[in-house]
């Protein structure tokens, strides 16, 4: 009997030999399908031999961000640009061991930074500290690829990740799954089906396991979108792409990268001259959607040397549940002043959506007005 590795590989390669057409893509979804139930196999595997246990790292900030890329194209020497971090660098591979963090200040939020060992081909099967160092990837807020111009495949990153359960700029798939015990297996949408019509659906979630229950597709999914909902351990992460070393790159070069790395925007920096770094921490900070909000005691002028760190489309009561409890409870109006008022002093509700640098000062049920002293 084949080992699982072999049956891995056996499936991998007949989805590479099989022309996908509307009459393959049936056998080529089930064959996506058994794959995916393999891979978690070889998850729950590699945890019961201890395998599965990654590096121990305390998050800490407003946010998480991960340096993403292979070894030696600069990461050590990027995070101790950005941070006060100490990570060791030299020009060999694998010079980090560890995963190294560094804190990052940035319009008043603190982001945490983790240089992390450099990713090899194989990493999401275990090679090269491979699954503790995508143990780490899934729960950052955001991804910061690294690469350089002796290592310009980003695409293969990306796989090692896709094949880790990591979902790059992408949202959860608009798909509602409900198992059963008895019943059978109902399948229905809301929209025209294009790519899992004709009873495919139910047939990849048998592979699953899953023959009782319900699924409702609201969104016409693919066959990866199905089964990452039934793998049910799929992150979505946002990421950026830095391109590191760039003074090595002649503007042809630079010019070609940008199109091969789309939809990336590639963000050209020097870690060791330090060109292009401010850059890079503004693109880290709008990628997080972070947004400060600088709360106004009354009387006086705002505090805006300690906003409170809120993300986009944040309201009124997320910034109540930052502020103390006399304030969240006696809560009876806010009065905005910035651009999300529609005039200075704005009187608005909890369901206000704020933005970015807003004063705000909260209006209290005793008929007094109070902000963070």
């Amino acid at each position: 009997m084949s080992s699982l590795e072999e049956k891995l590989t056996e499936i991998e390669d007949e989805i590479r030999r099989t022309a996908y057409n509307k009459a393959t893509q049936g056998h080529i979804g089930r064959l996506k399908a058994k794959l995916a139930v393999l891979r978690l196999e070889r998850e729950a595997r590699a945890k019961g031999k201890g395998g599965g246990v990654g590096y121990g790292v305390r998050k800490s900030g407003h946010a998480t961000v991960g340096l993403v890329g292979y070894p030696s194209v600069g990461k050590s020497t990027l995070l101790n640009r950005l941070t006060a971090a100490e990570s060791a660098t030299g020009a060999y591979d694998f010079t980090t061991i560890s995963i190294i963090p560094g804190m990052l200040r940035w319009g008043g939020a603190s982001i945490q930074i983790l240089d992390m060992p450099g990713l090899v081909p194989g990493a999401a099967k275990g090679r090269g500290r491979g699954r503790e160092v995508l143990s780490v990837v899934r729960s950052v807020d955001l991804i910061v690829f690294l690469i350089d111009p002796e290592h310009l495949d980003l695409g293969a990153l990306v796989r090692e990740l896709e094949g880790a359960g990591v979902r790059i700029n992408d949202r959860p798939p608009r798909i509602v799954l409900q198992r059963g015990e008895r019943g059978g297996l109902t399948v229905s949408s809301t929209v025209r089906l294009t790519h899992l019509a004709g009873g495919l659906a139910p047939s990849i979630a048998r592979e699953f396991g899953l023959h009782n229950g319900s699924i409702v597709l609201r969104e016409d999914a693919s066959v990866d979108q199905l089964i990452d909902v039934l793998a049910g351990n799929r992150v979505y992460v946002s990421a950026i792409l830095a391109v590191n070393k760039s003074e090595l790159l002649a503007p042809g070069e630079r010019l070609r990268l940008v199109r091969e790395v789309q939809p990336f925007r590639p963000l050209f920096i020097s870690a060791r001259t330090g060109d292009g770094l401010d850059e890079l921490i503004a693109g880290i900070g709008n990628a997080l959607r972070f947004i400060r909000i600088y709360v106004k005691p009354p009387g006086r002028p705002a505090d805006r040397d300690e906003p409170v760190i809120l993300r986009q489309g944040d309201t009124v009561g997320e910034l109540l549940r930052r502020l103390p409890t006399d304030l969240q409870q006696g809560f009876r109006a806010a009065q905005v002043w910035g651009r999300s008022a529609r005039f200075p002093g704005q009187t608005v509700g909890r369901d206000h959506a704020l933005a970015d640098e807003d004063v705000v000062t909260v209006v209290v049920a005793r008929g007094s007005t109070r902000a963070v002293a």
